[in-house]
């Protein structure tokens, strides 16, 4: 990252849907982190709220956060030097269901309140000021922050588009548009996200996304295959991820197996009850390894021929950032994806298909294709989607939208 792109020394407040103690892997604690080498970061956890007390309270996490409201505990905790995390002291109530917007937007404003007040606790401990407050797709709980803790710079980070999601979409179709539009400025991990924002907010910039590829660019590819794969014959077609009906086109898997009976189709990871009960099972030449230790997922891509995302274009998937198609590029692999706006900036890497006889016709020619040179092109490619690189479009999105500032 060059000088120039860099905002340092300055206070940077992060809100949004997964604390730092989440077990999987967010976008936001590697952006904190990237943030932290030059500035200042308070990364807030999410409030305990009401039912998820009543439904696990037996739950360390929850019990953890009980020591805190208690004053038991200290709630802010020095993870690294510049880089805070902070649990916050009150209980919020459970007020999504609540149909009646009048009711609703009175309490939701109240859990605001009560947020903001904690996370001012946690604020004046640190001494900050002049801080950037940047919001983790955090519409909900977070709305009125800008209002509330009046940080100089309120950016709001759009990674995944929440209103295809029930939960969401009941109060988020009218809540979100008025977010975007009242913050200083949107980021967005896909060009289609950075637009959905542009339509509230001209502030609006793709800032692409970052991922952690050293486990997949660093893999010796001489080591042992997986006993599971090591006997299914080759050319292997795989895909690897949670195998999820919403995600993913089971009829593009049933159409590319039965069209080419020699190929074998290796999914790996876990599945939802629609997977399980589907007719792929009873397909001989698919087969499902179950869900893995994420330290072997390099070793299963390394055993594939040709990798797979075979996506349904749905409001759930066609914004999404293709994290693991960074991860078949790095180990050089061969890519078949369905074709959507996200996908635009892989398509001089990837074959991108529309249909299910698309896909048969694209395996044949990536395997066709395949050449030490495209290899290398595949990992310099996906090489340049690091998280530095990813903060650095940040940091240049917030000079553009606000000179002064930065």
């Amino acid at each position: 990252m060059s000088s120039g792109a860099i905002i340092k020394n300055r206070d940077i407040i992060i809100v949004g849907q997964q604390p730092w103690d989440v077990e999987i892997g967010s976008n936001c604690k590697n952006i904190a982190l990237e943030f932290s080498k030059h500035n200042r970061v308070l990364y807030i956890n999410s409030p305990l709220d009401r039912i998820t007390l009543l439904k696990y309270k037996n739950n360390p996490n929850v019990k953890k956060r009980l020591e805190i409201i208690k004053g038991k505990v200290n709630g802010l905790i020095r993870l690294q030097e510049n880089l805070w995390n902070y649990y916050p002291d009150g209980i919020i109530e459970s007020v999504n269901w609540i149909k009646n917007n009048s009711i609703y937007t009175f309490l939701n404003k109240l859990n605001n309140k009560r947020f903001a007040g904690s996370i001012q606790k946690a604020i004046k401990q640190l001494g900050f000021k002049d801080y950037i407050l940047f919001n983790d797709n955090d519409m909900f709980r977070s709305f009125y922050l800008k209002e509330l803790l009046k940080p100089a710079v309120s950016i709001y980070y759009s990674r995944d588009f929440m209103l295809a999601v029930d939960y969401w979409k009941l109060h988020g179709t009218k809540m979100e548009p008025e977010l975007i539009a009242k913050s200083d400025l949107c980021v967005a991990n896909s060009t289609y996200l950075a637009n959905y924002c542009k339509q509230y907010n001209q502030n609006s910039f793709y800032v692409g996304q970052g991922c952690d590829l050293d486990s997949f660019t660093g893999y010796d590819q001489n080591k042992p295959v997986p006993k599971d794969i090591l006997h299914i014959p080759k050319p292997v077609i795989g895909y690897v991820g949670a195998l999820q009906s919403i995600r993913l086109d089971m009829e593009i898997l049933r159409y590319v197996a039965r069209q080419r009976p020699q190929w074998n189709i290796v999914l790996v990871g876990p599945e939802d009850g629609e997977f399980q009960k589907s007719d792929l099972h009873k397909i001989p030449n698919v087969h499902f390894l179950g869900a893995k230790n994420p330290d072997m997922l390099p070793a299963y891509i390394n055993a594939f021929d040709v990798c797979l995302n075979p996506q349904i274009v749905n409001q759930v998937t066609i914004g999404n950032y293709p994290r693991k198609i960074d991860e078949y590029l790095a180990m050089g692999k061969p890519t078949v994806a369905t074709r959507t706006e996200a996908m635009s900036a892989f398509e001089s890497h990837v074959y991108l298909g529309d249909t299910k006889e698309d896909y048969v016709r694209l395996i044949d020619q990536a395997l066709a294709e395949d050449s030490p040179a495209k290899q290398q092109e595949r990992v310099a490619f996906a090489s340049t989607h690091t998280w530095e690189n990813n903060v650095a479009e940040i940091y240049k999105a917030v000079k553009k939208a606000l000179p002064t500032y930065a």
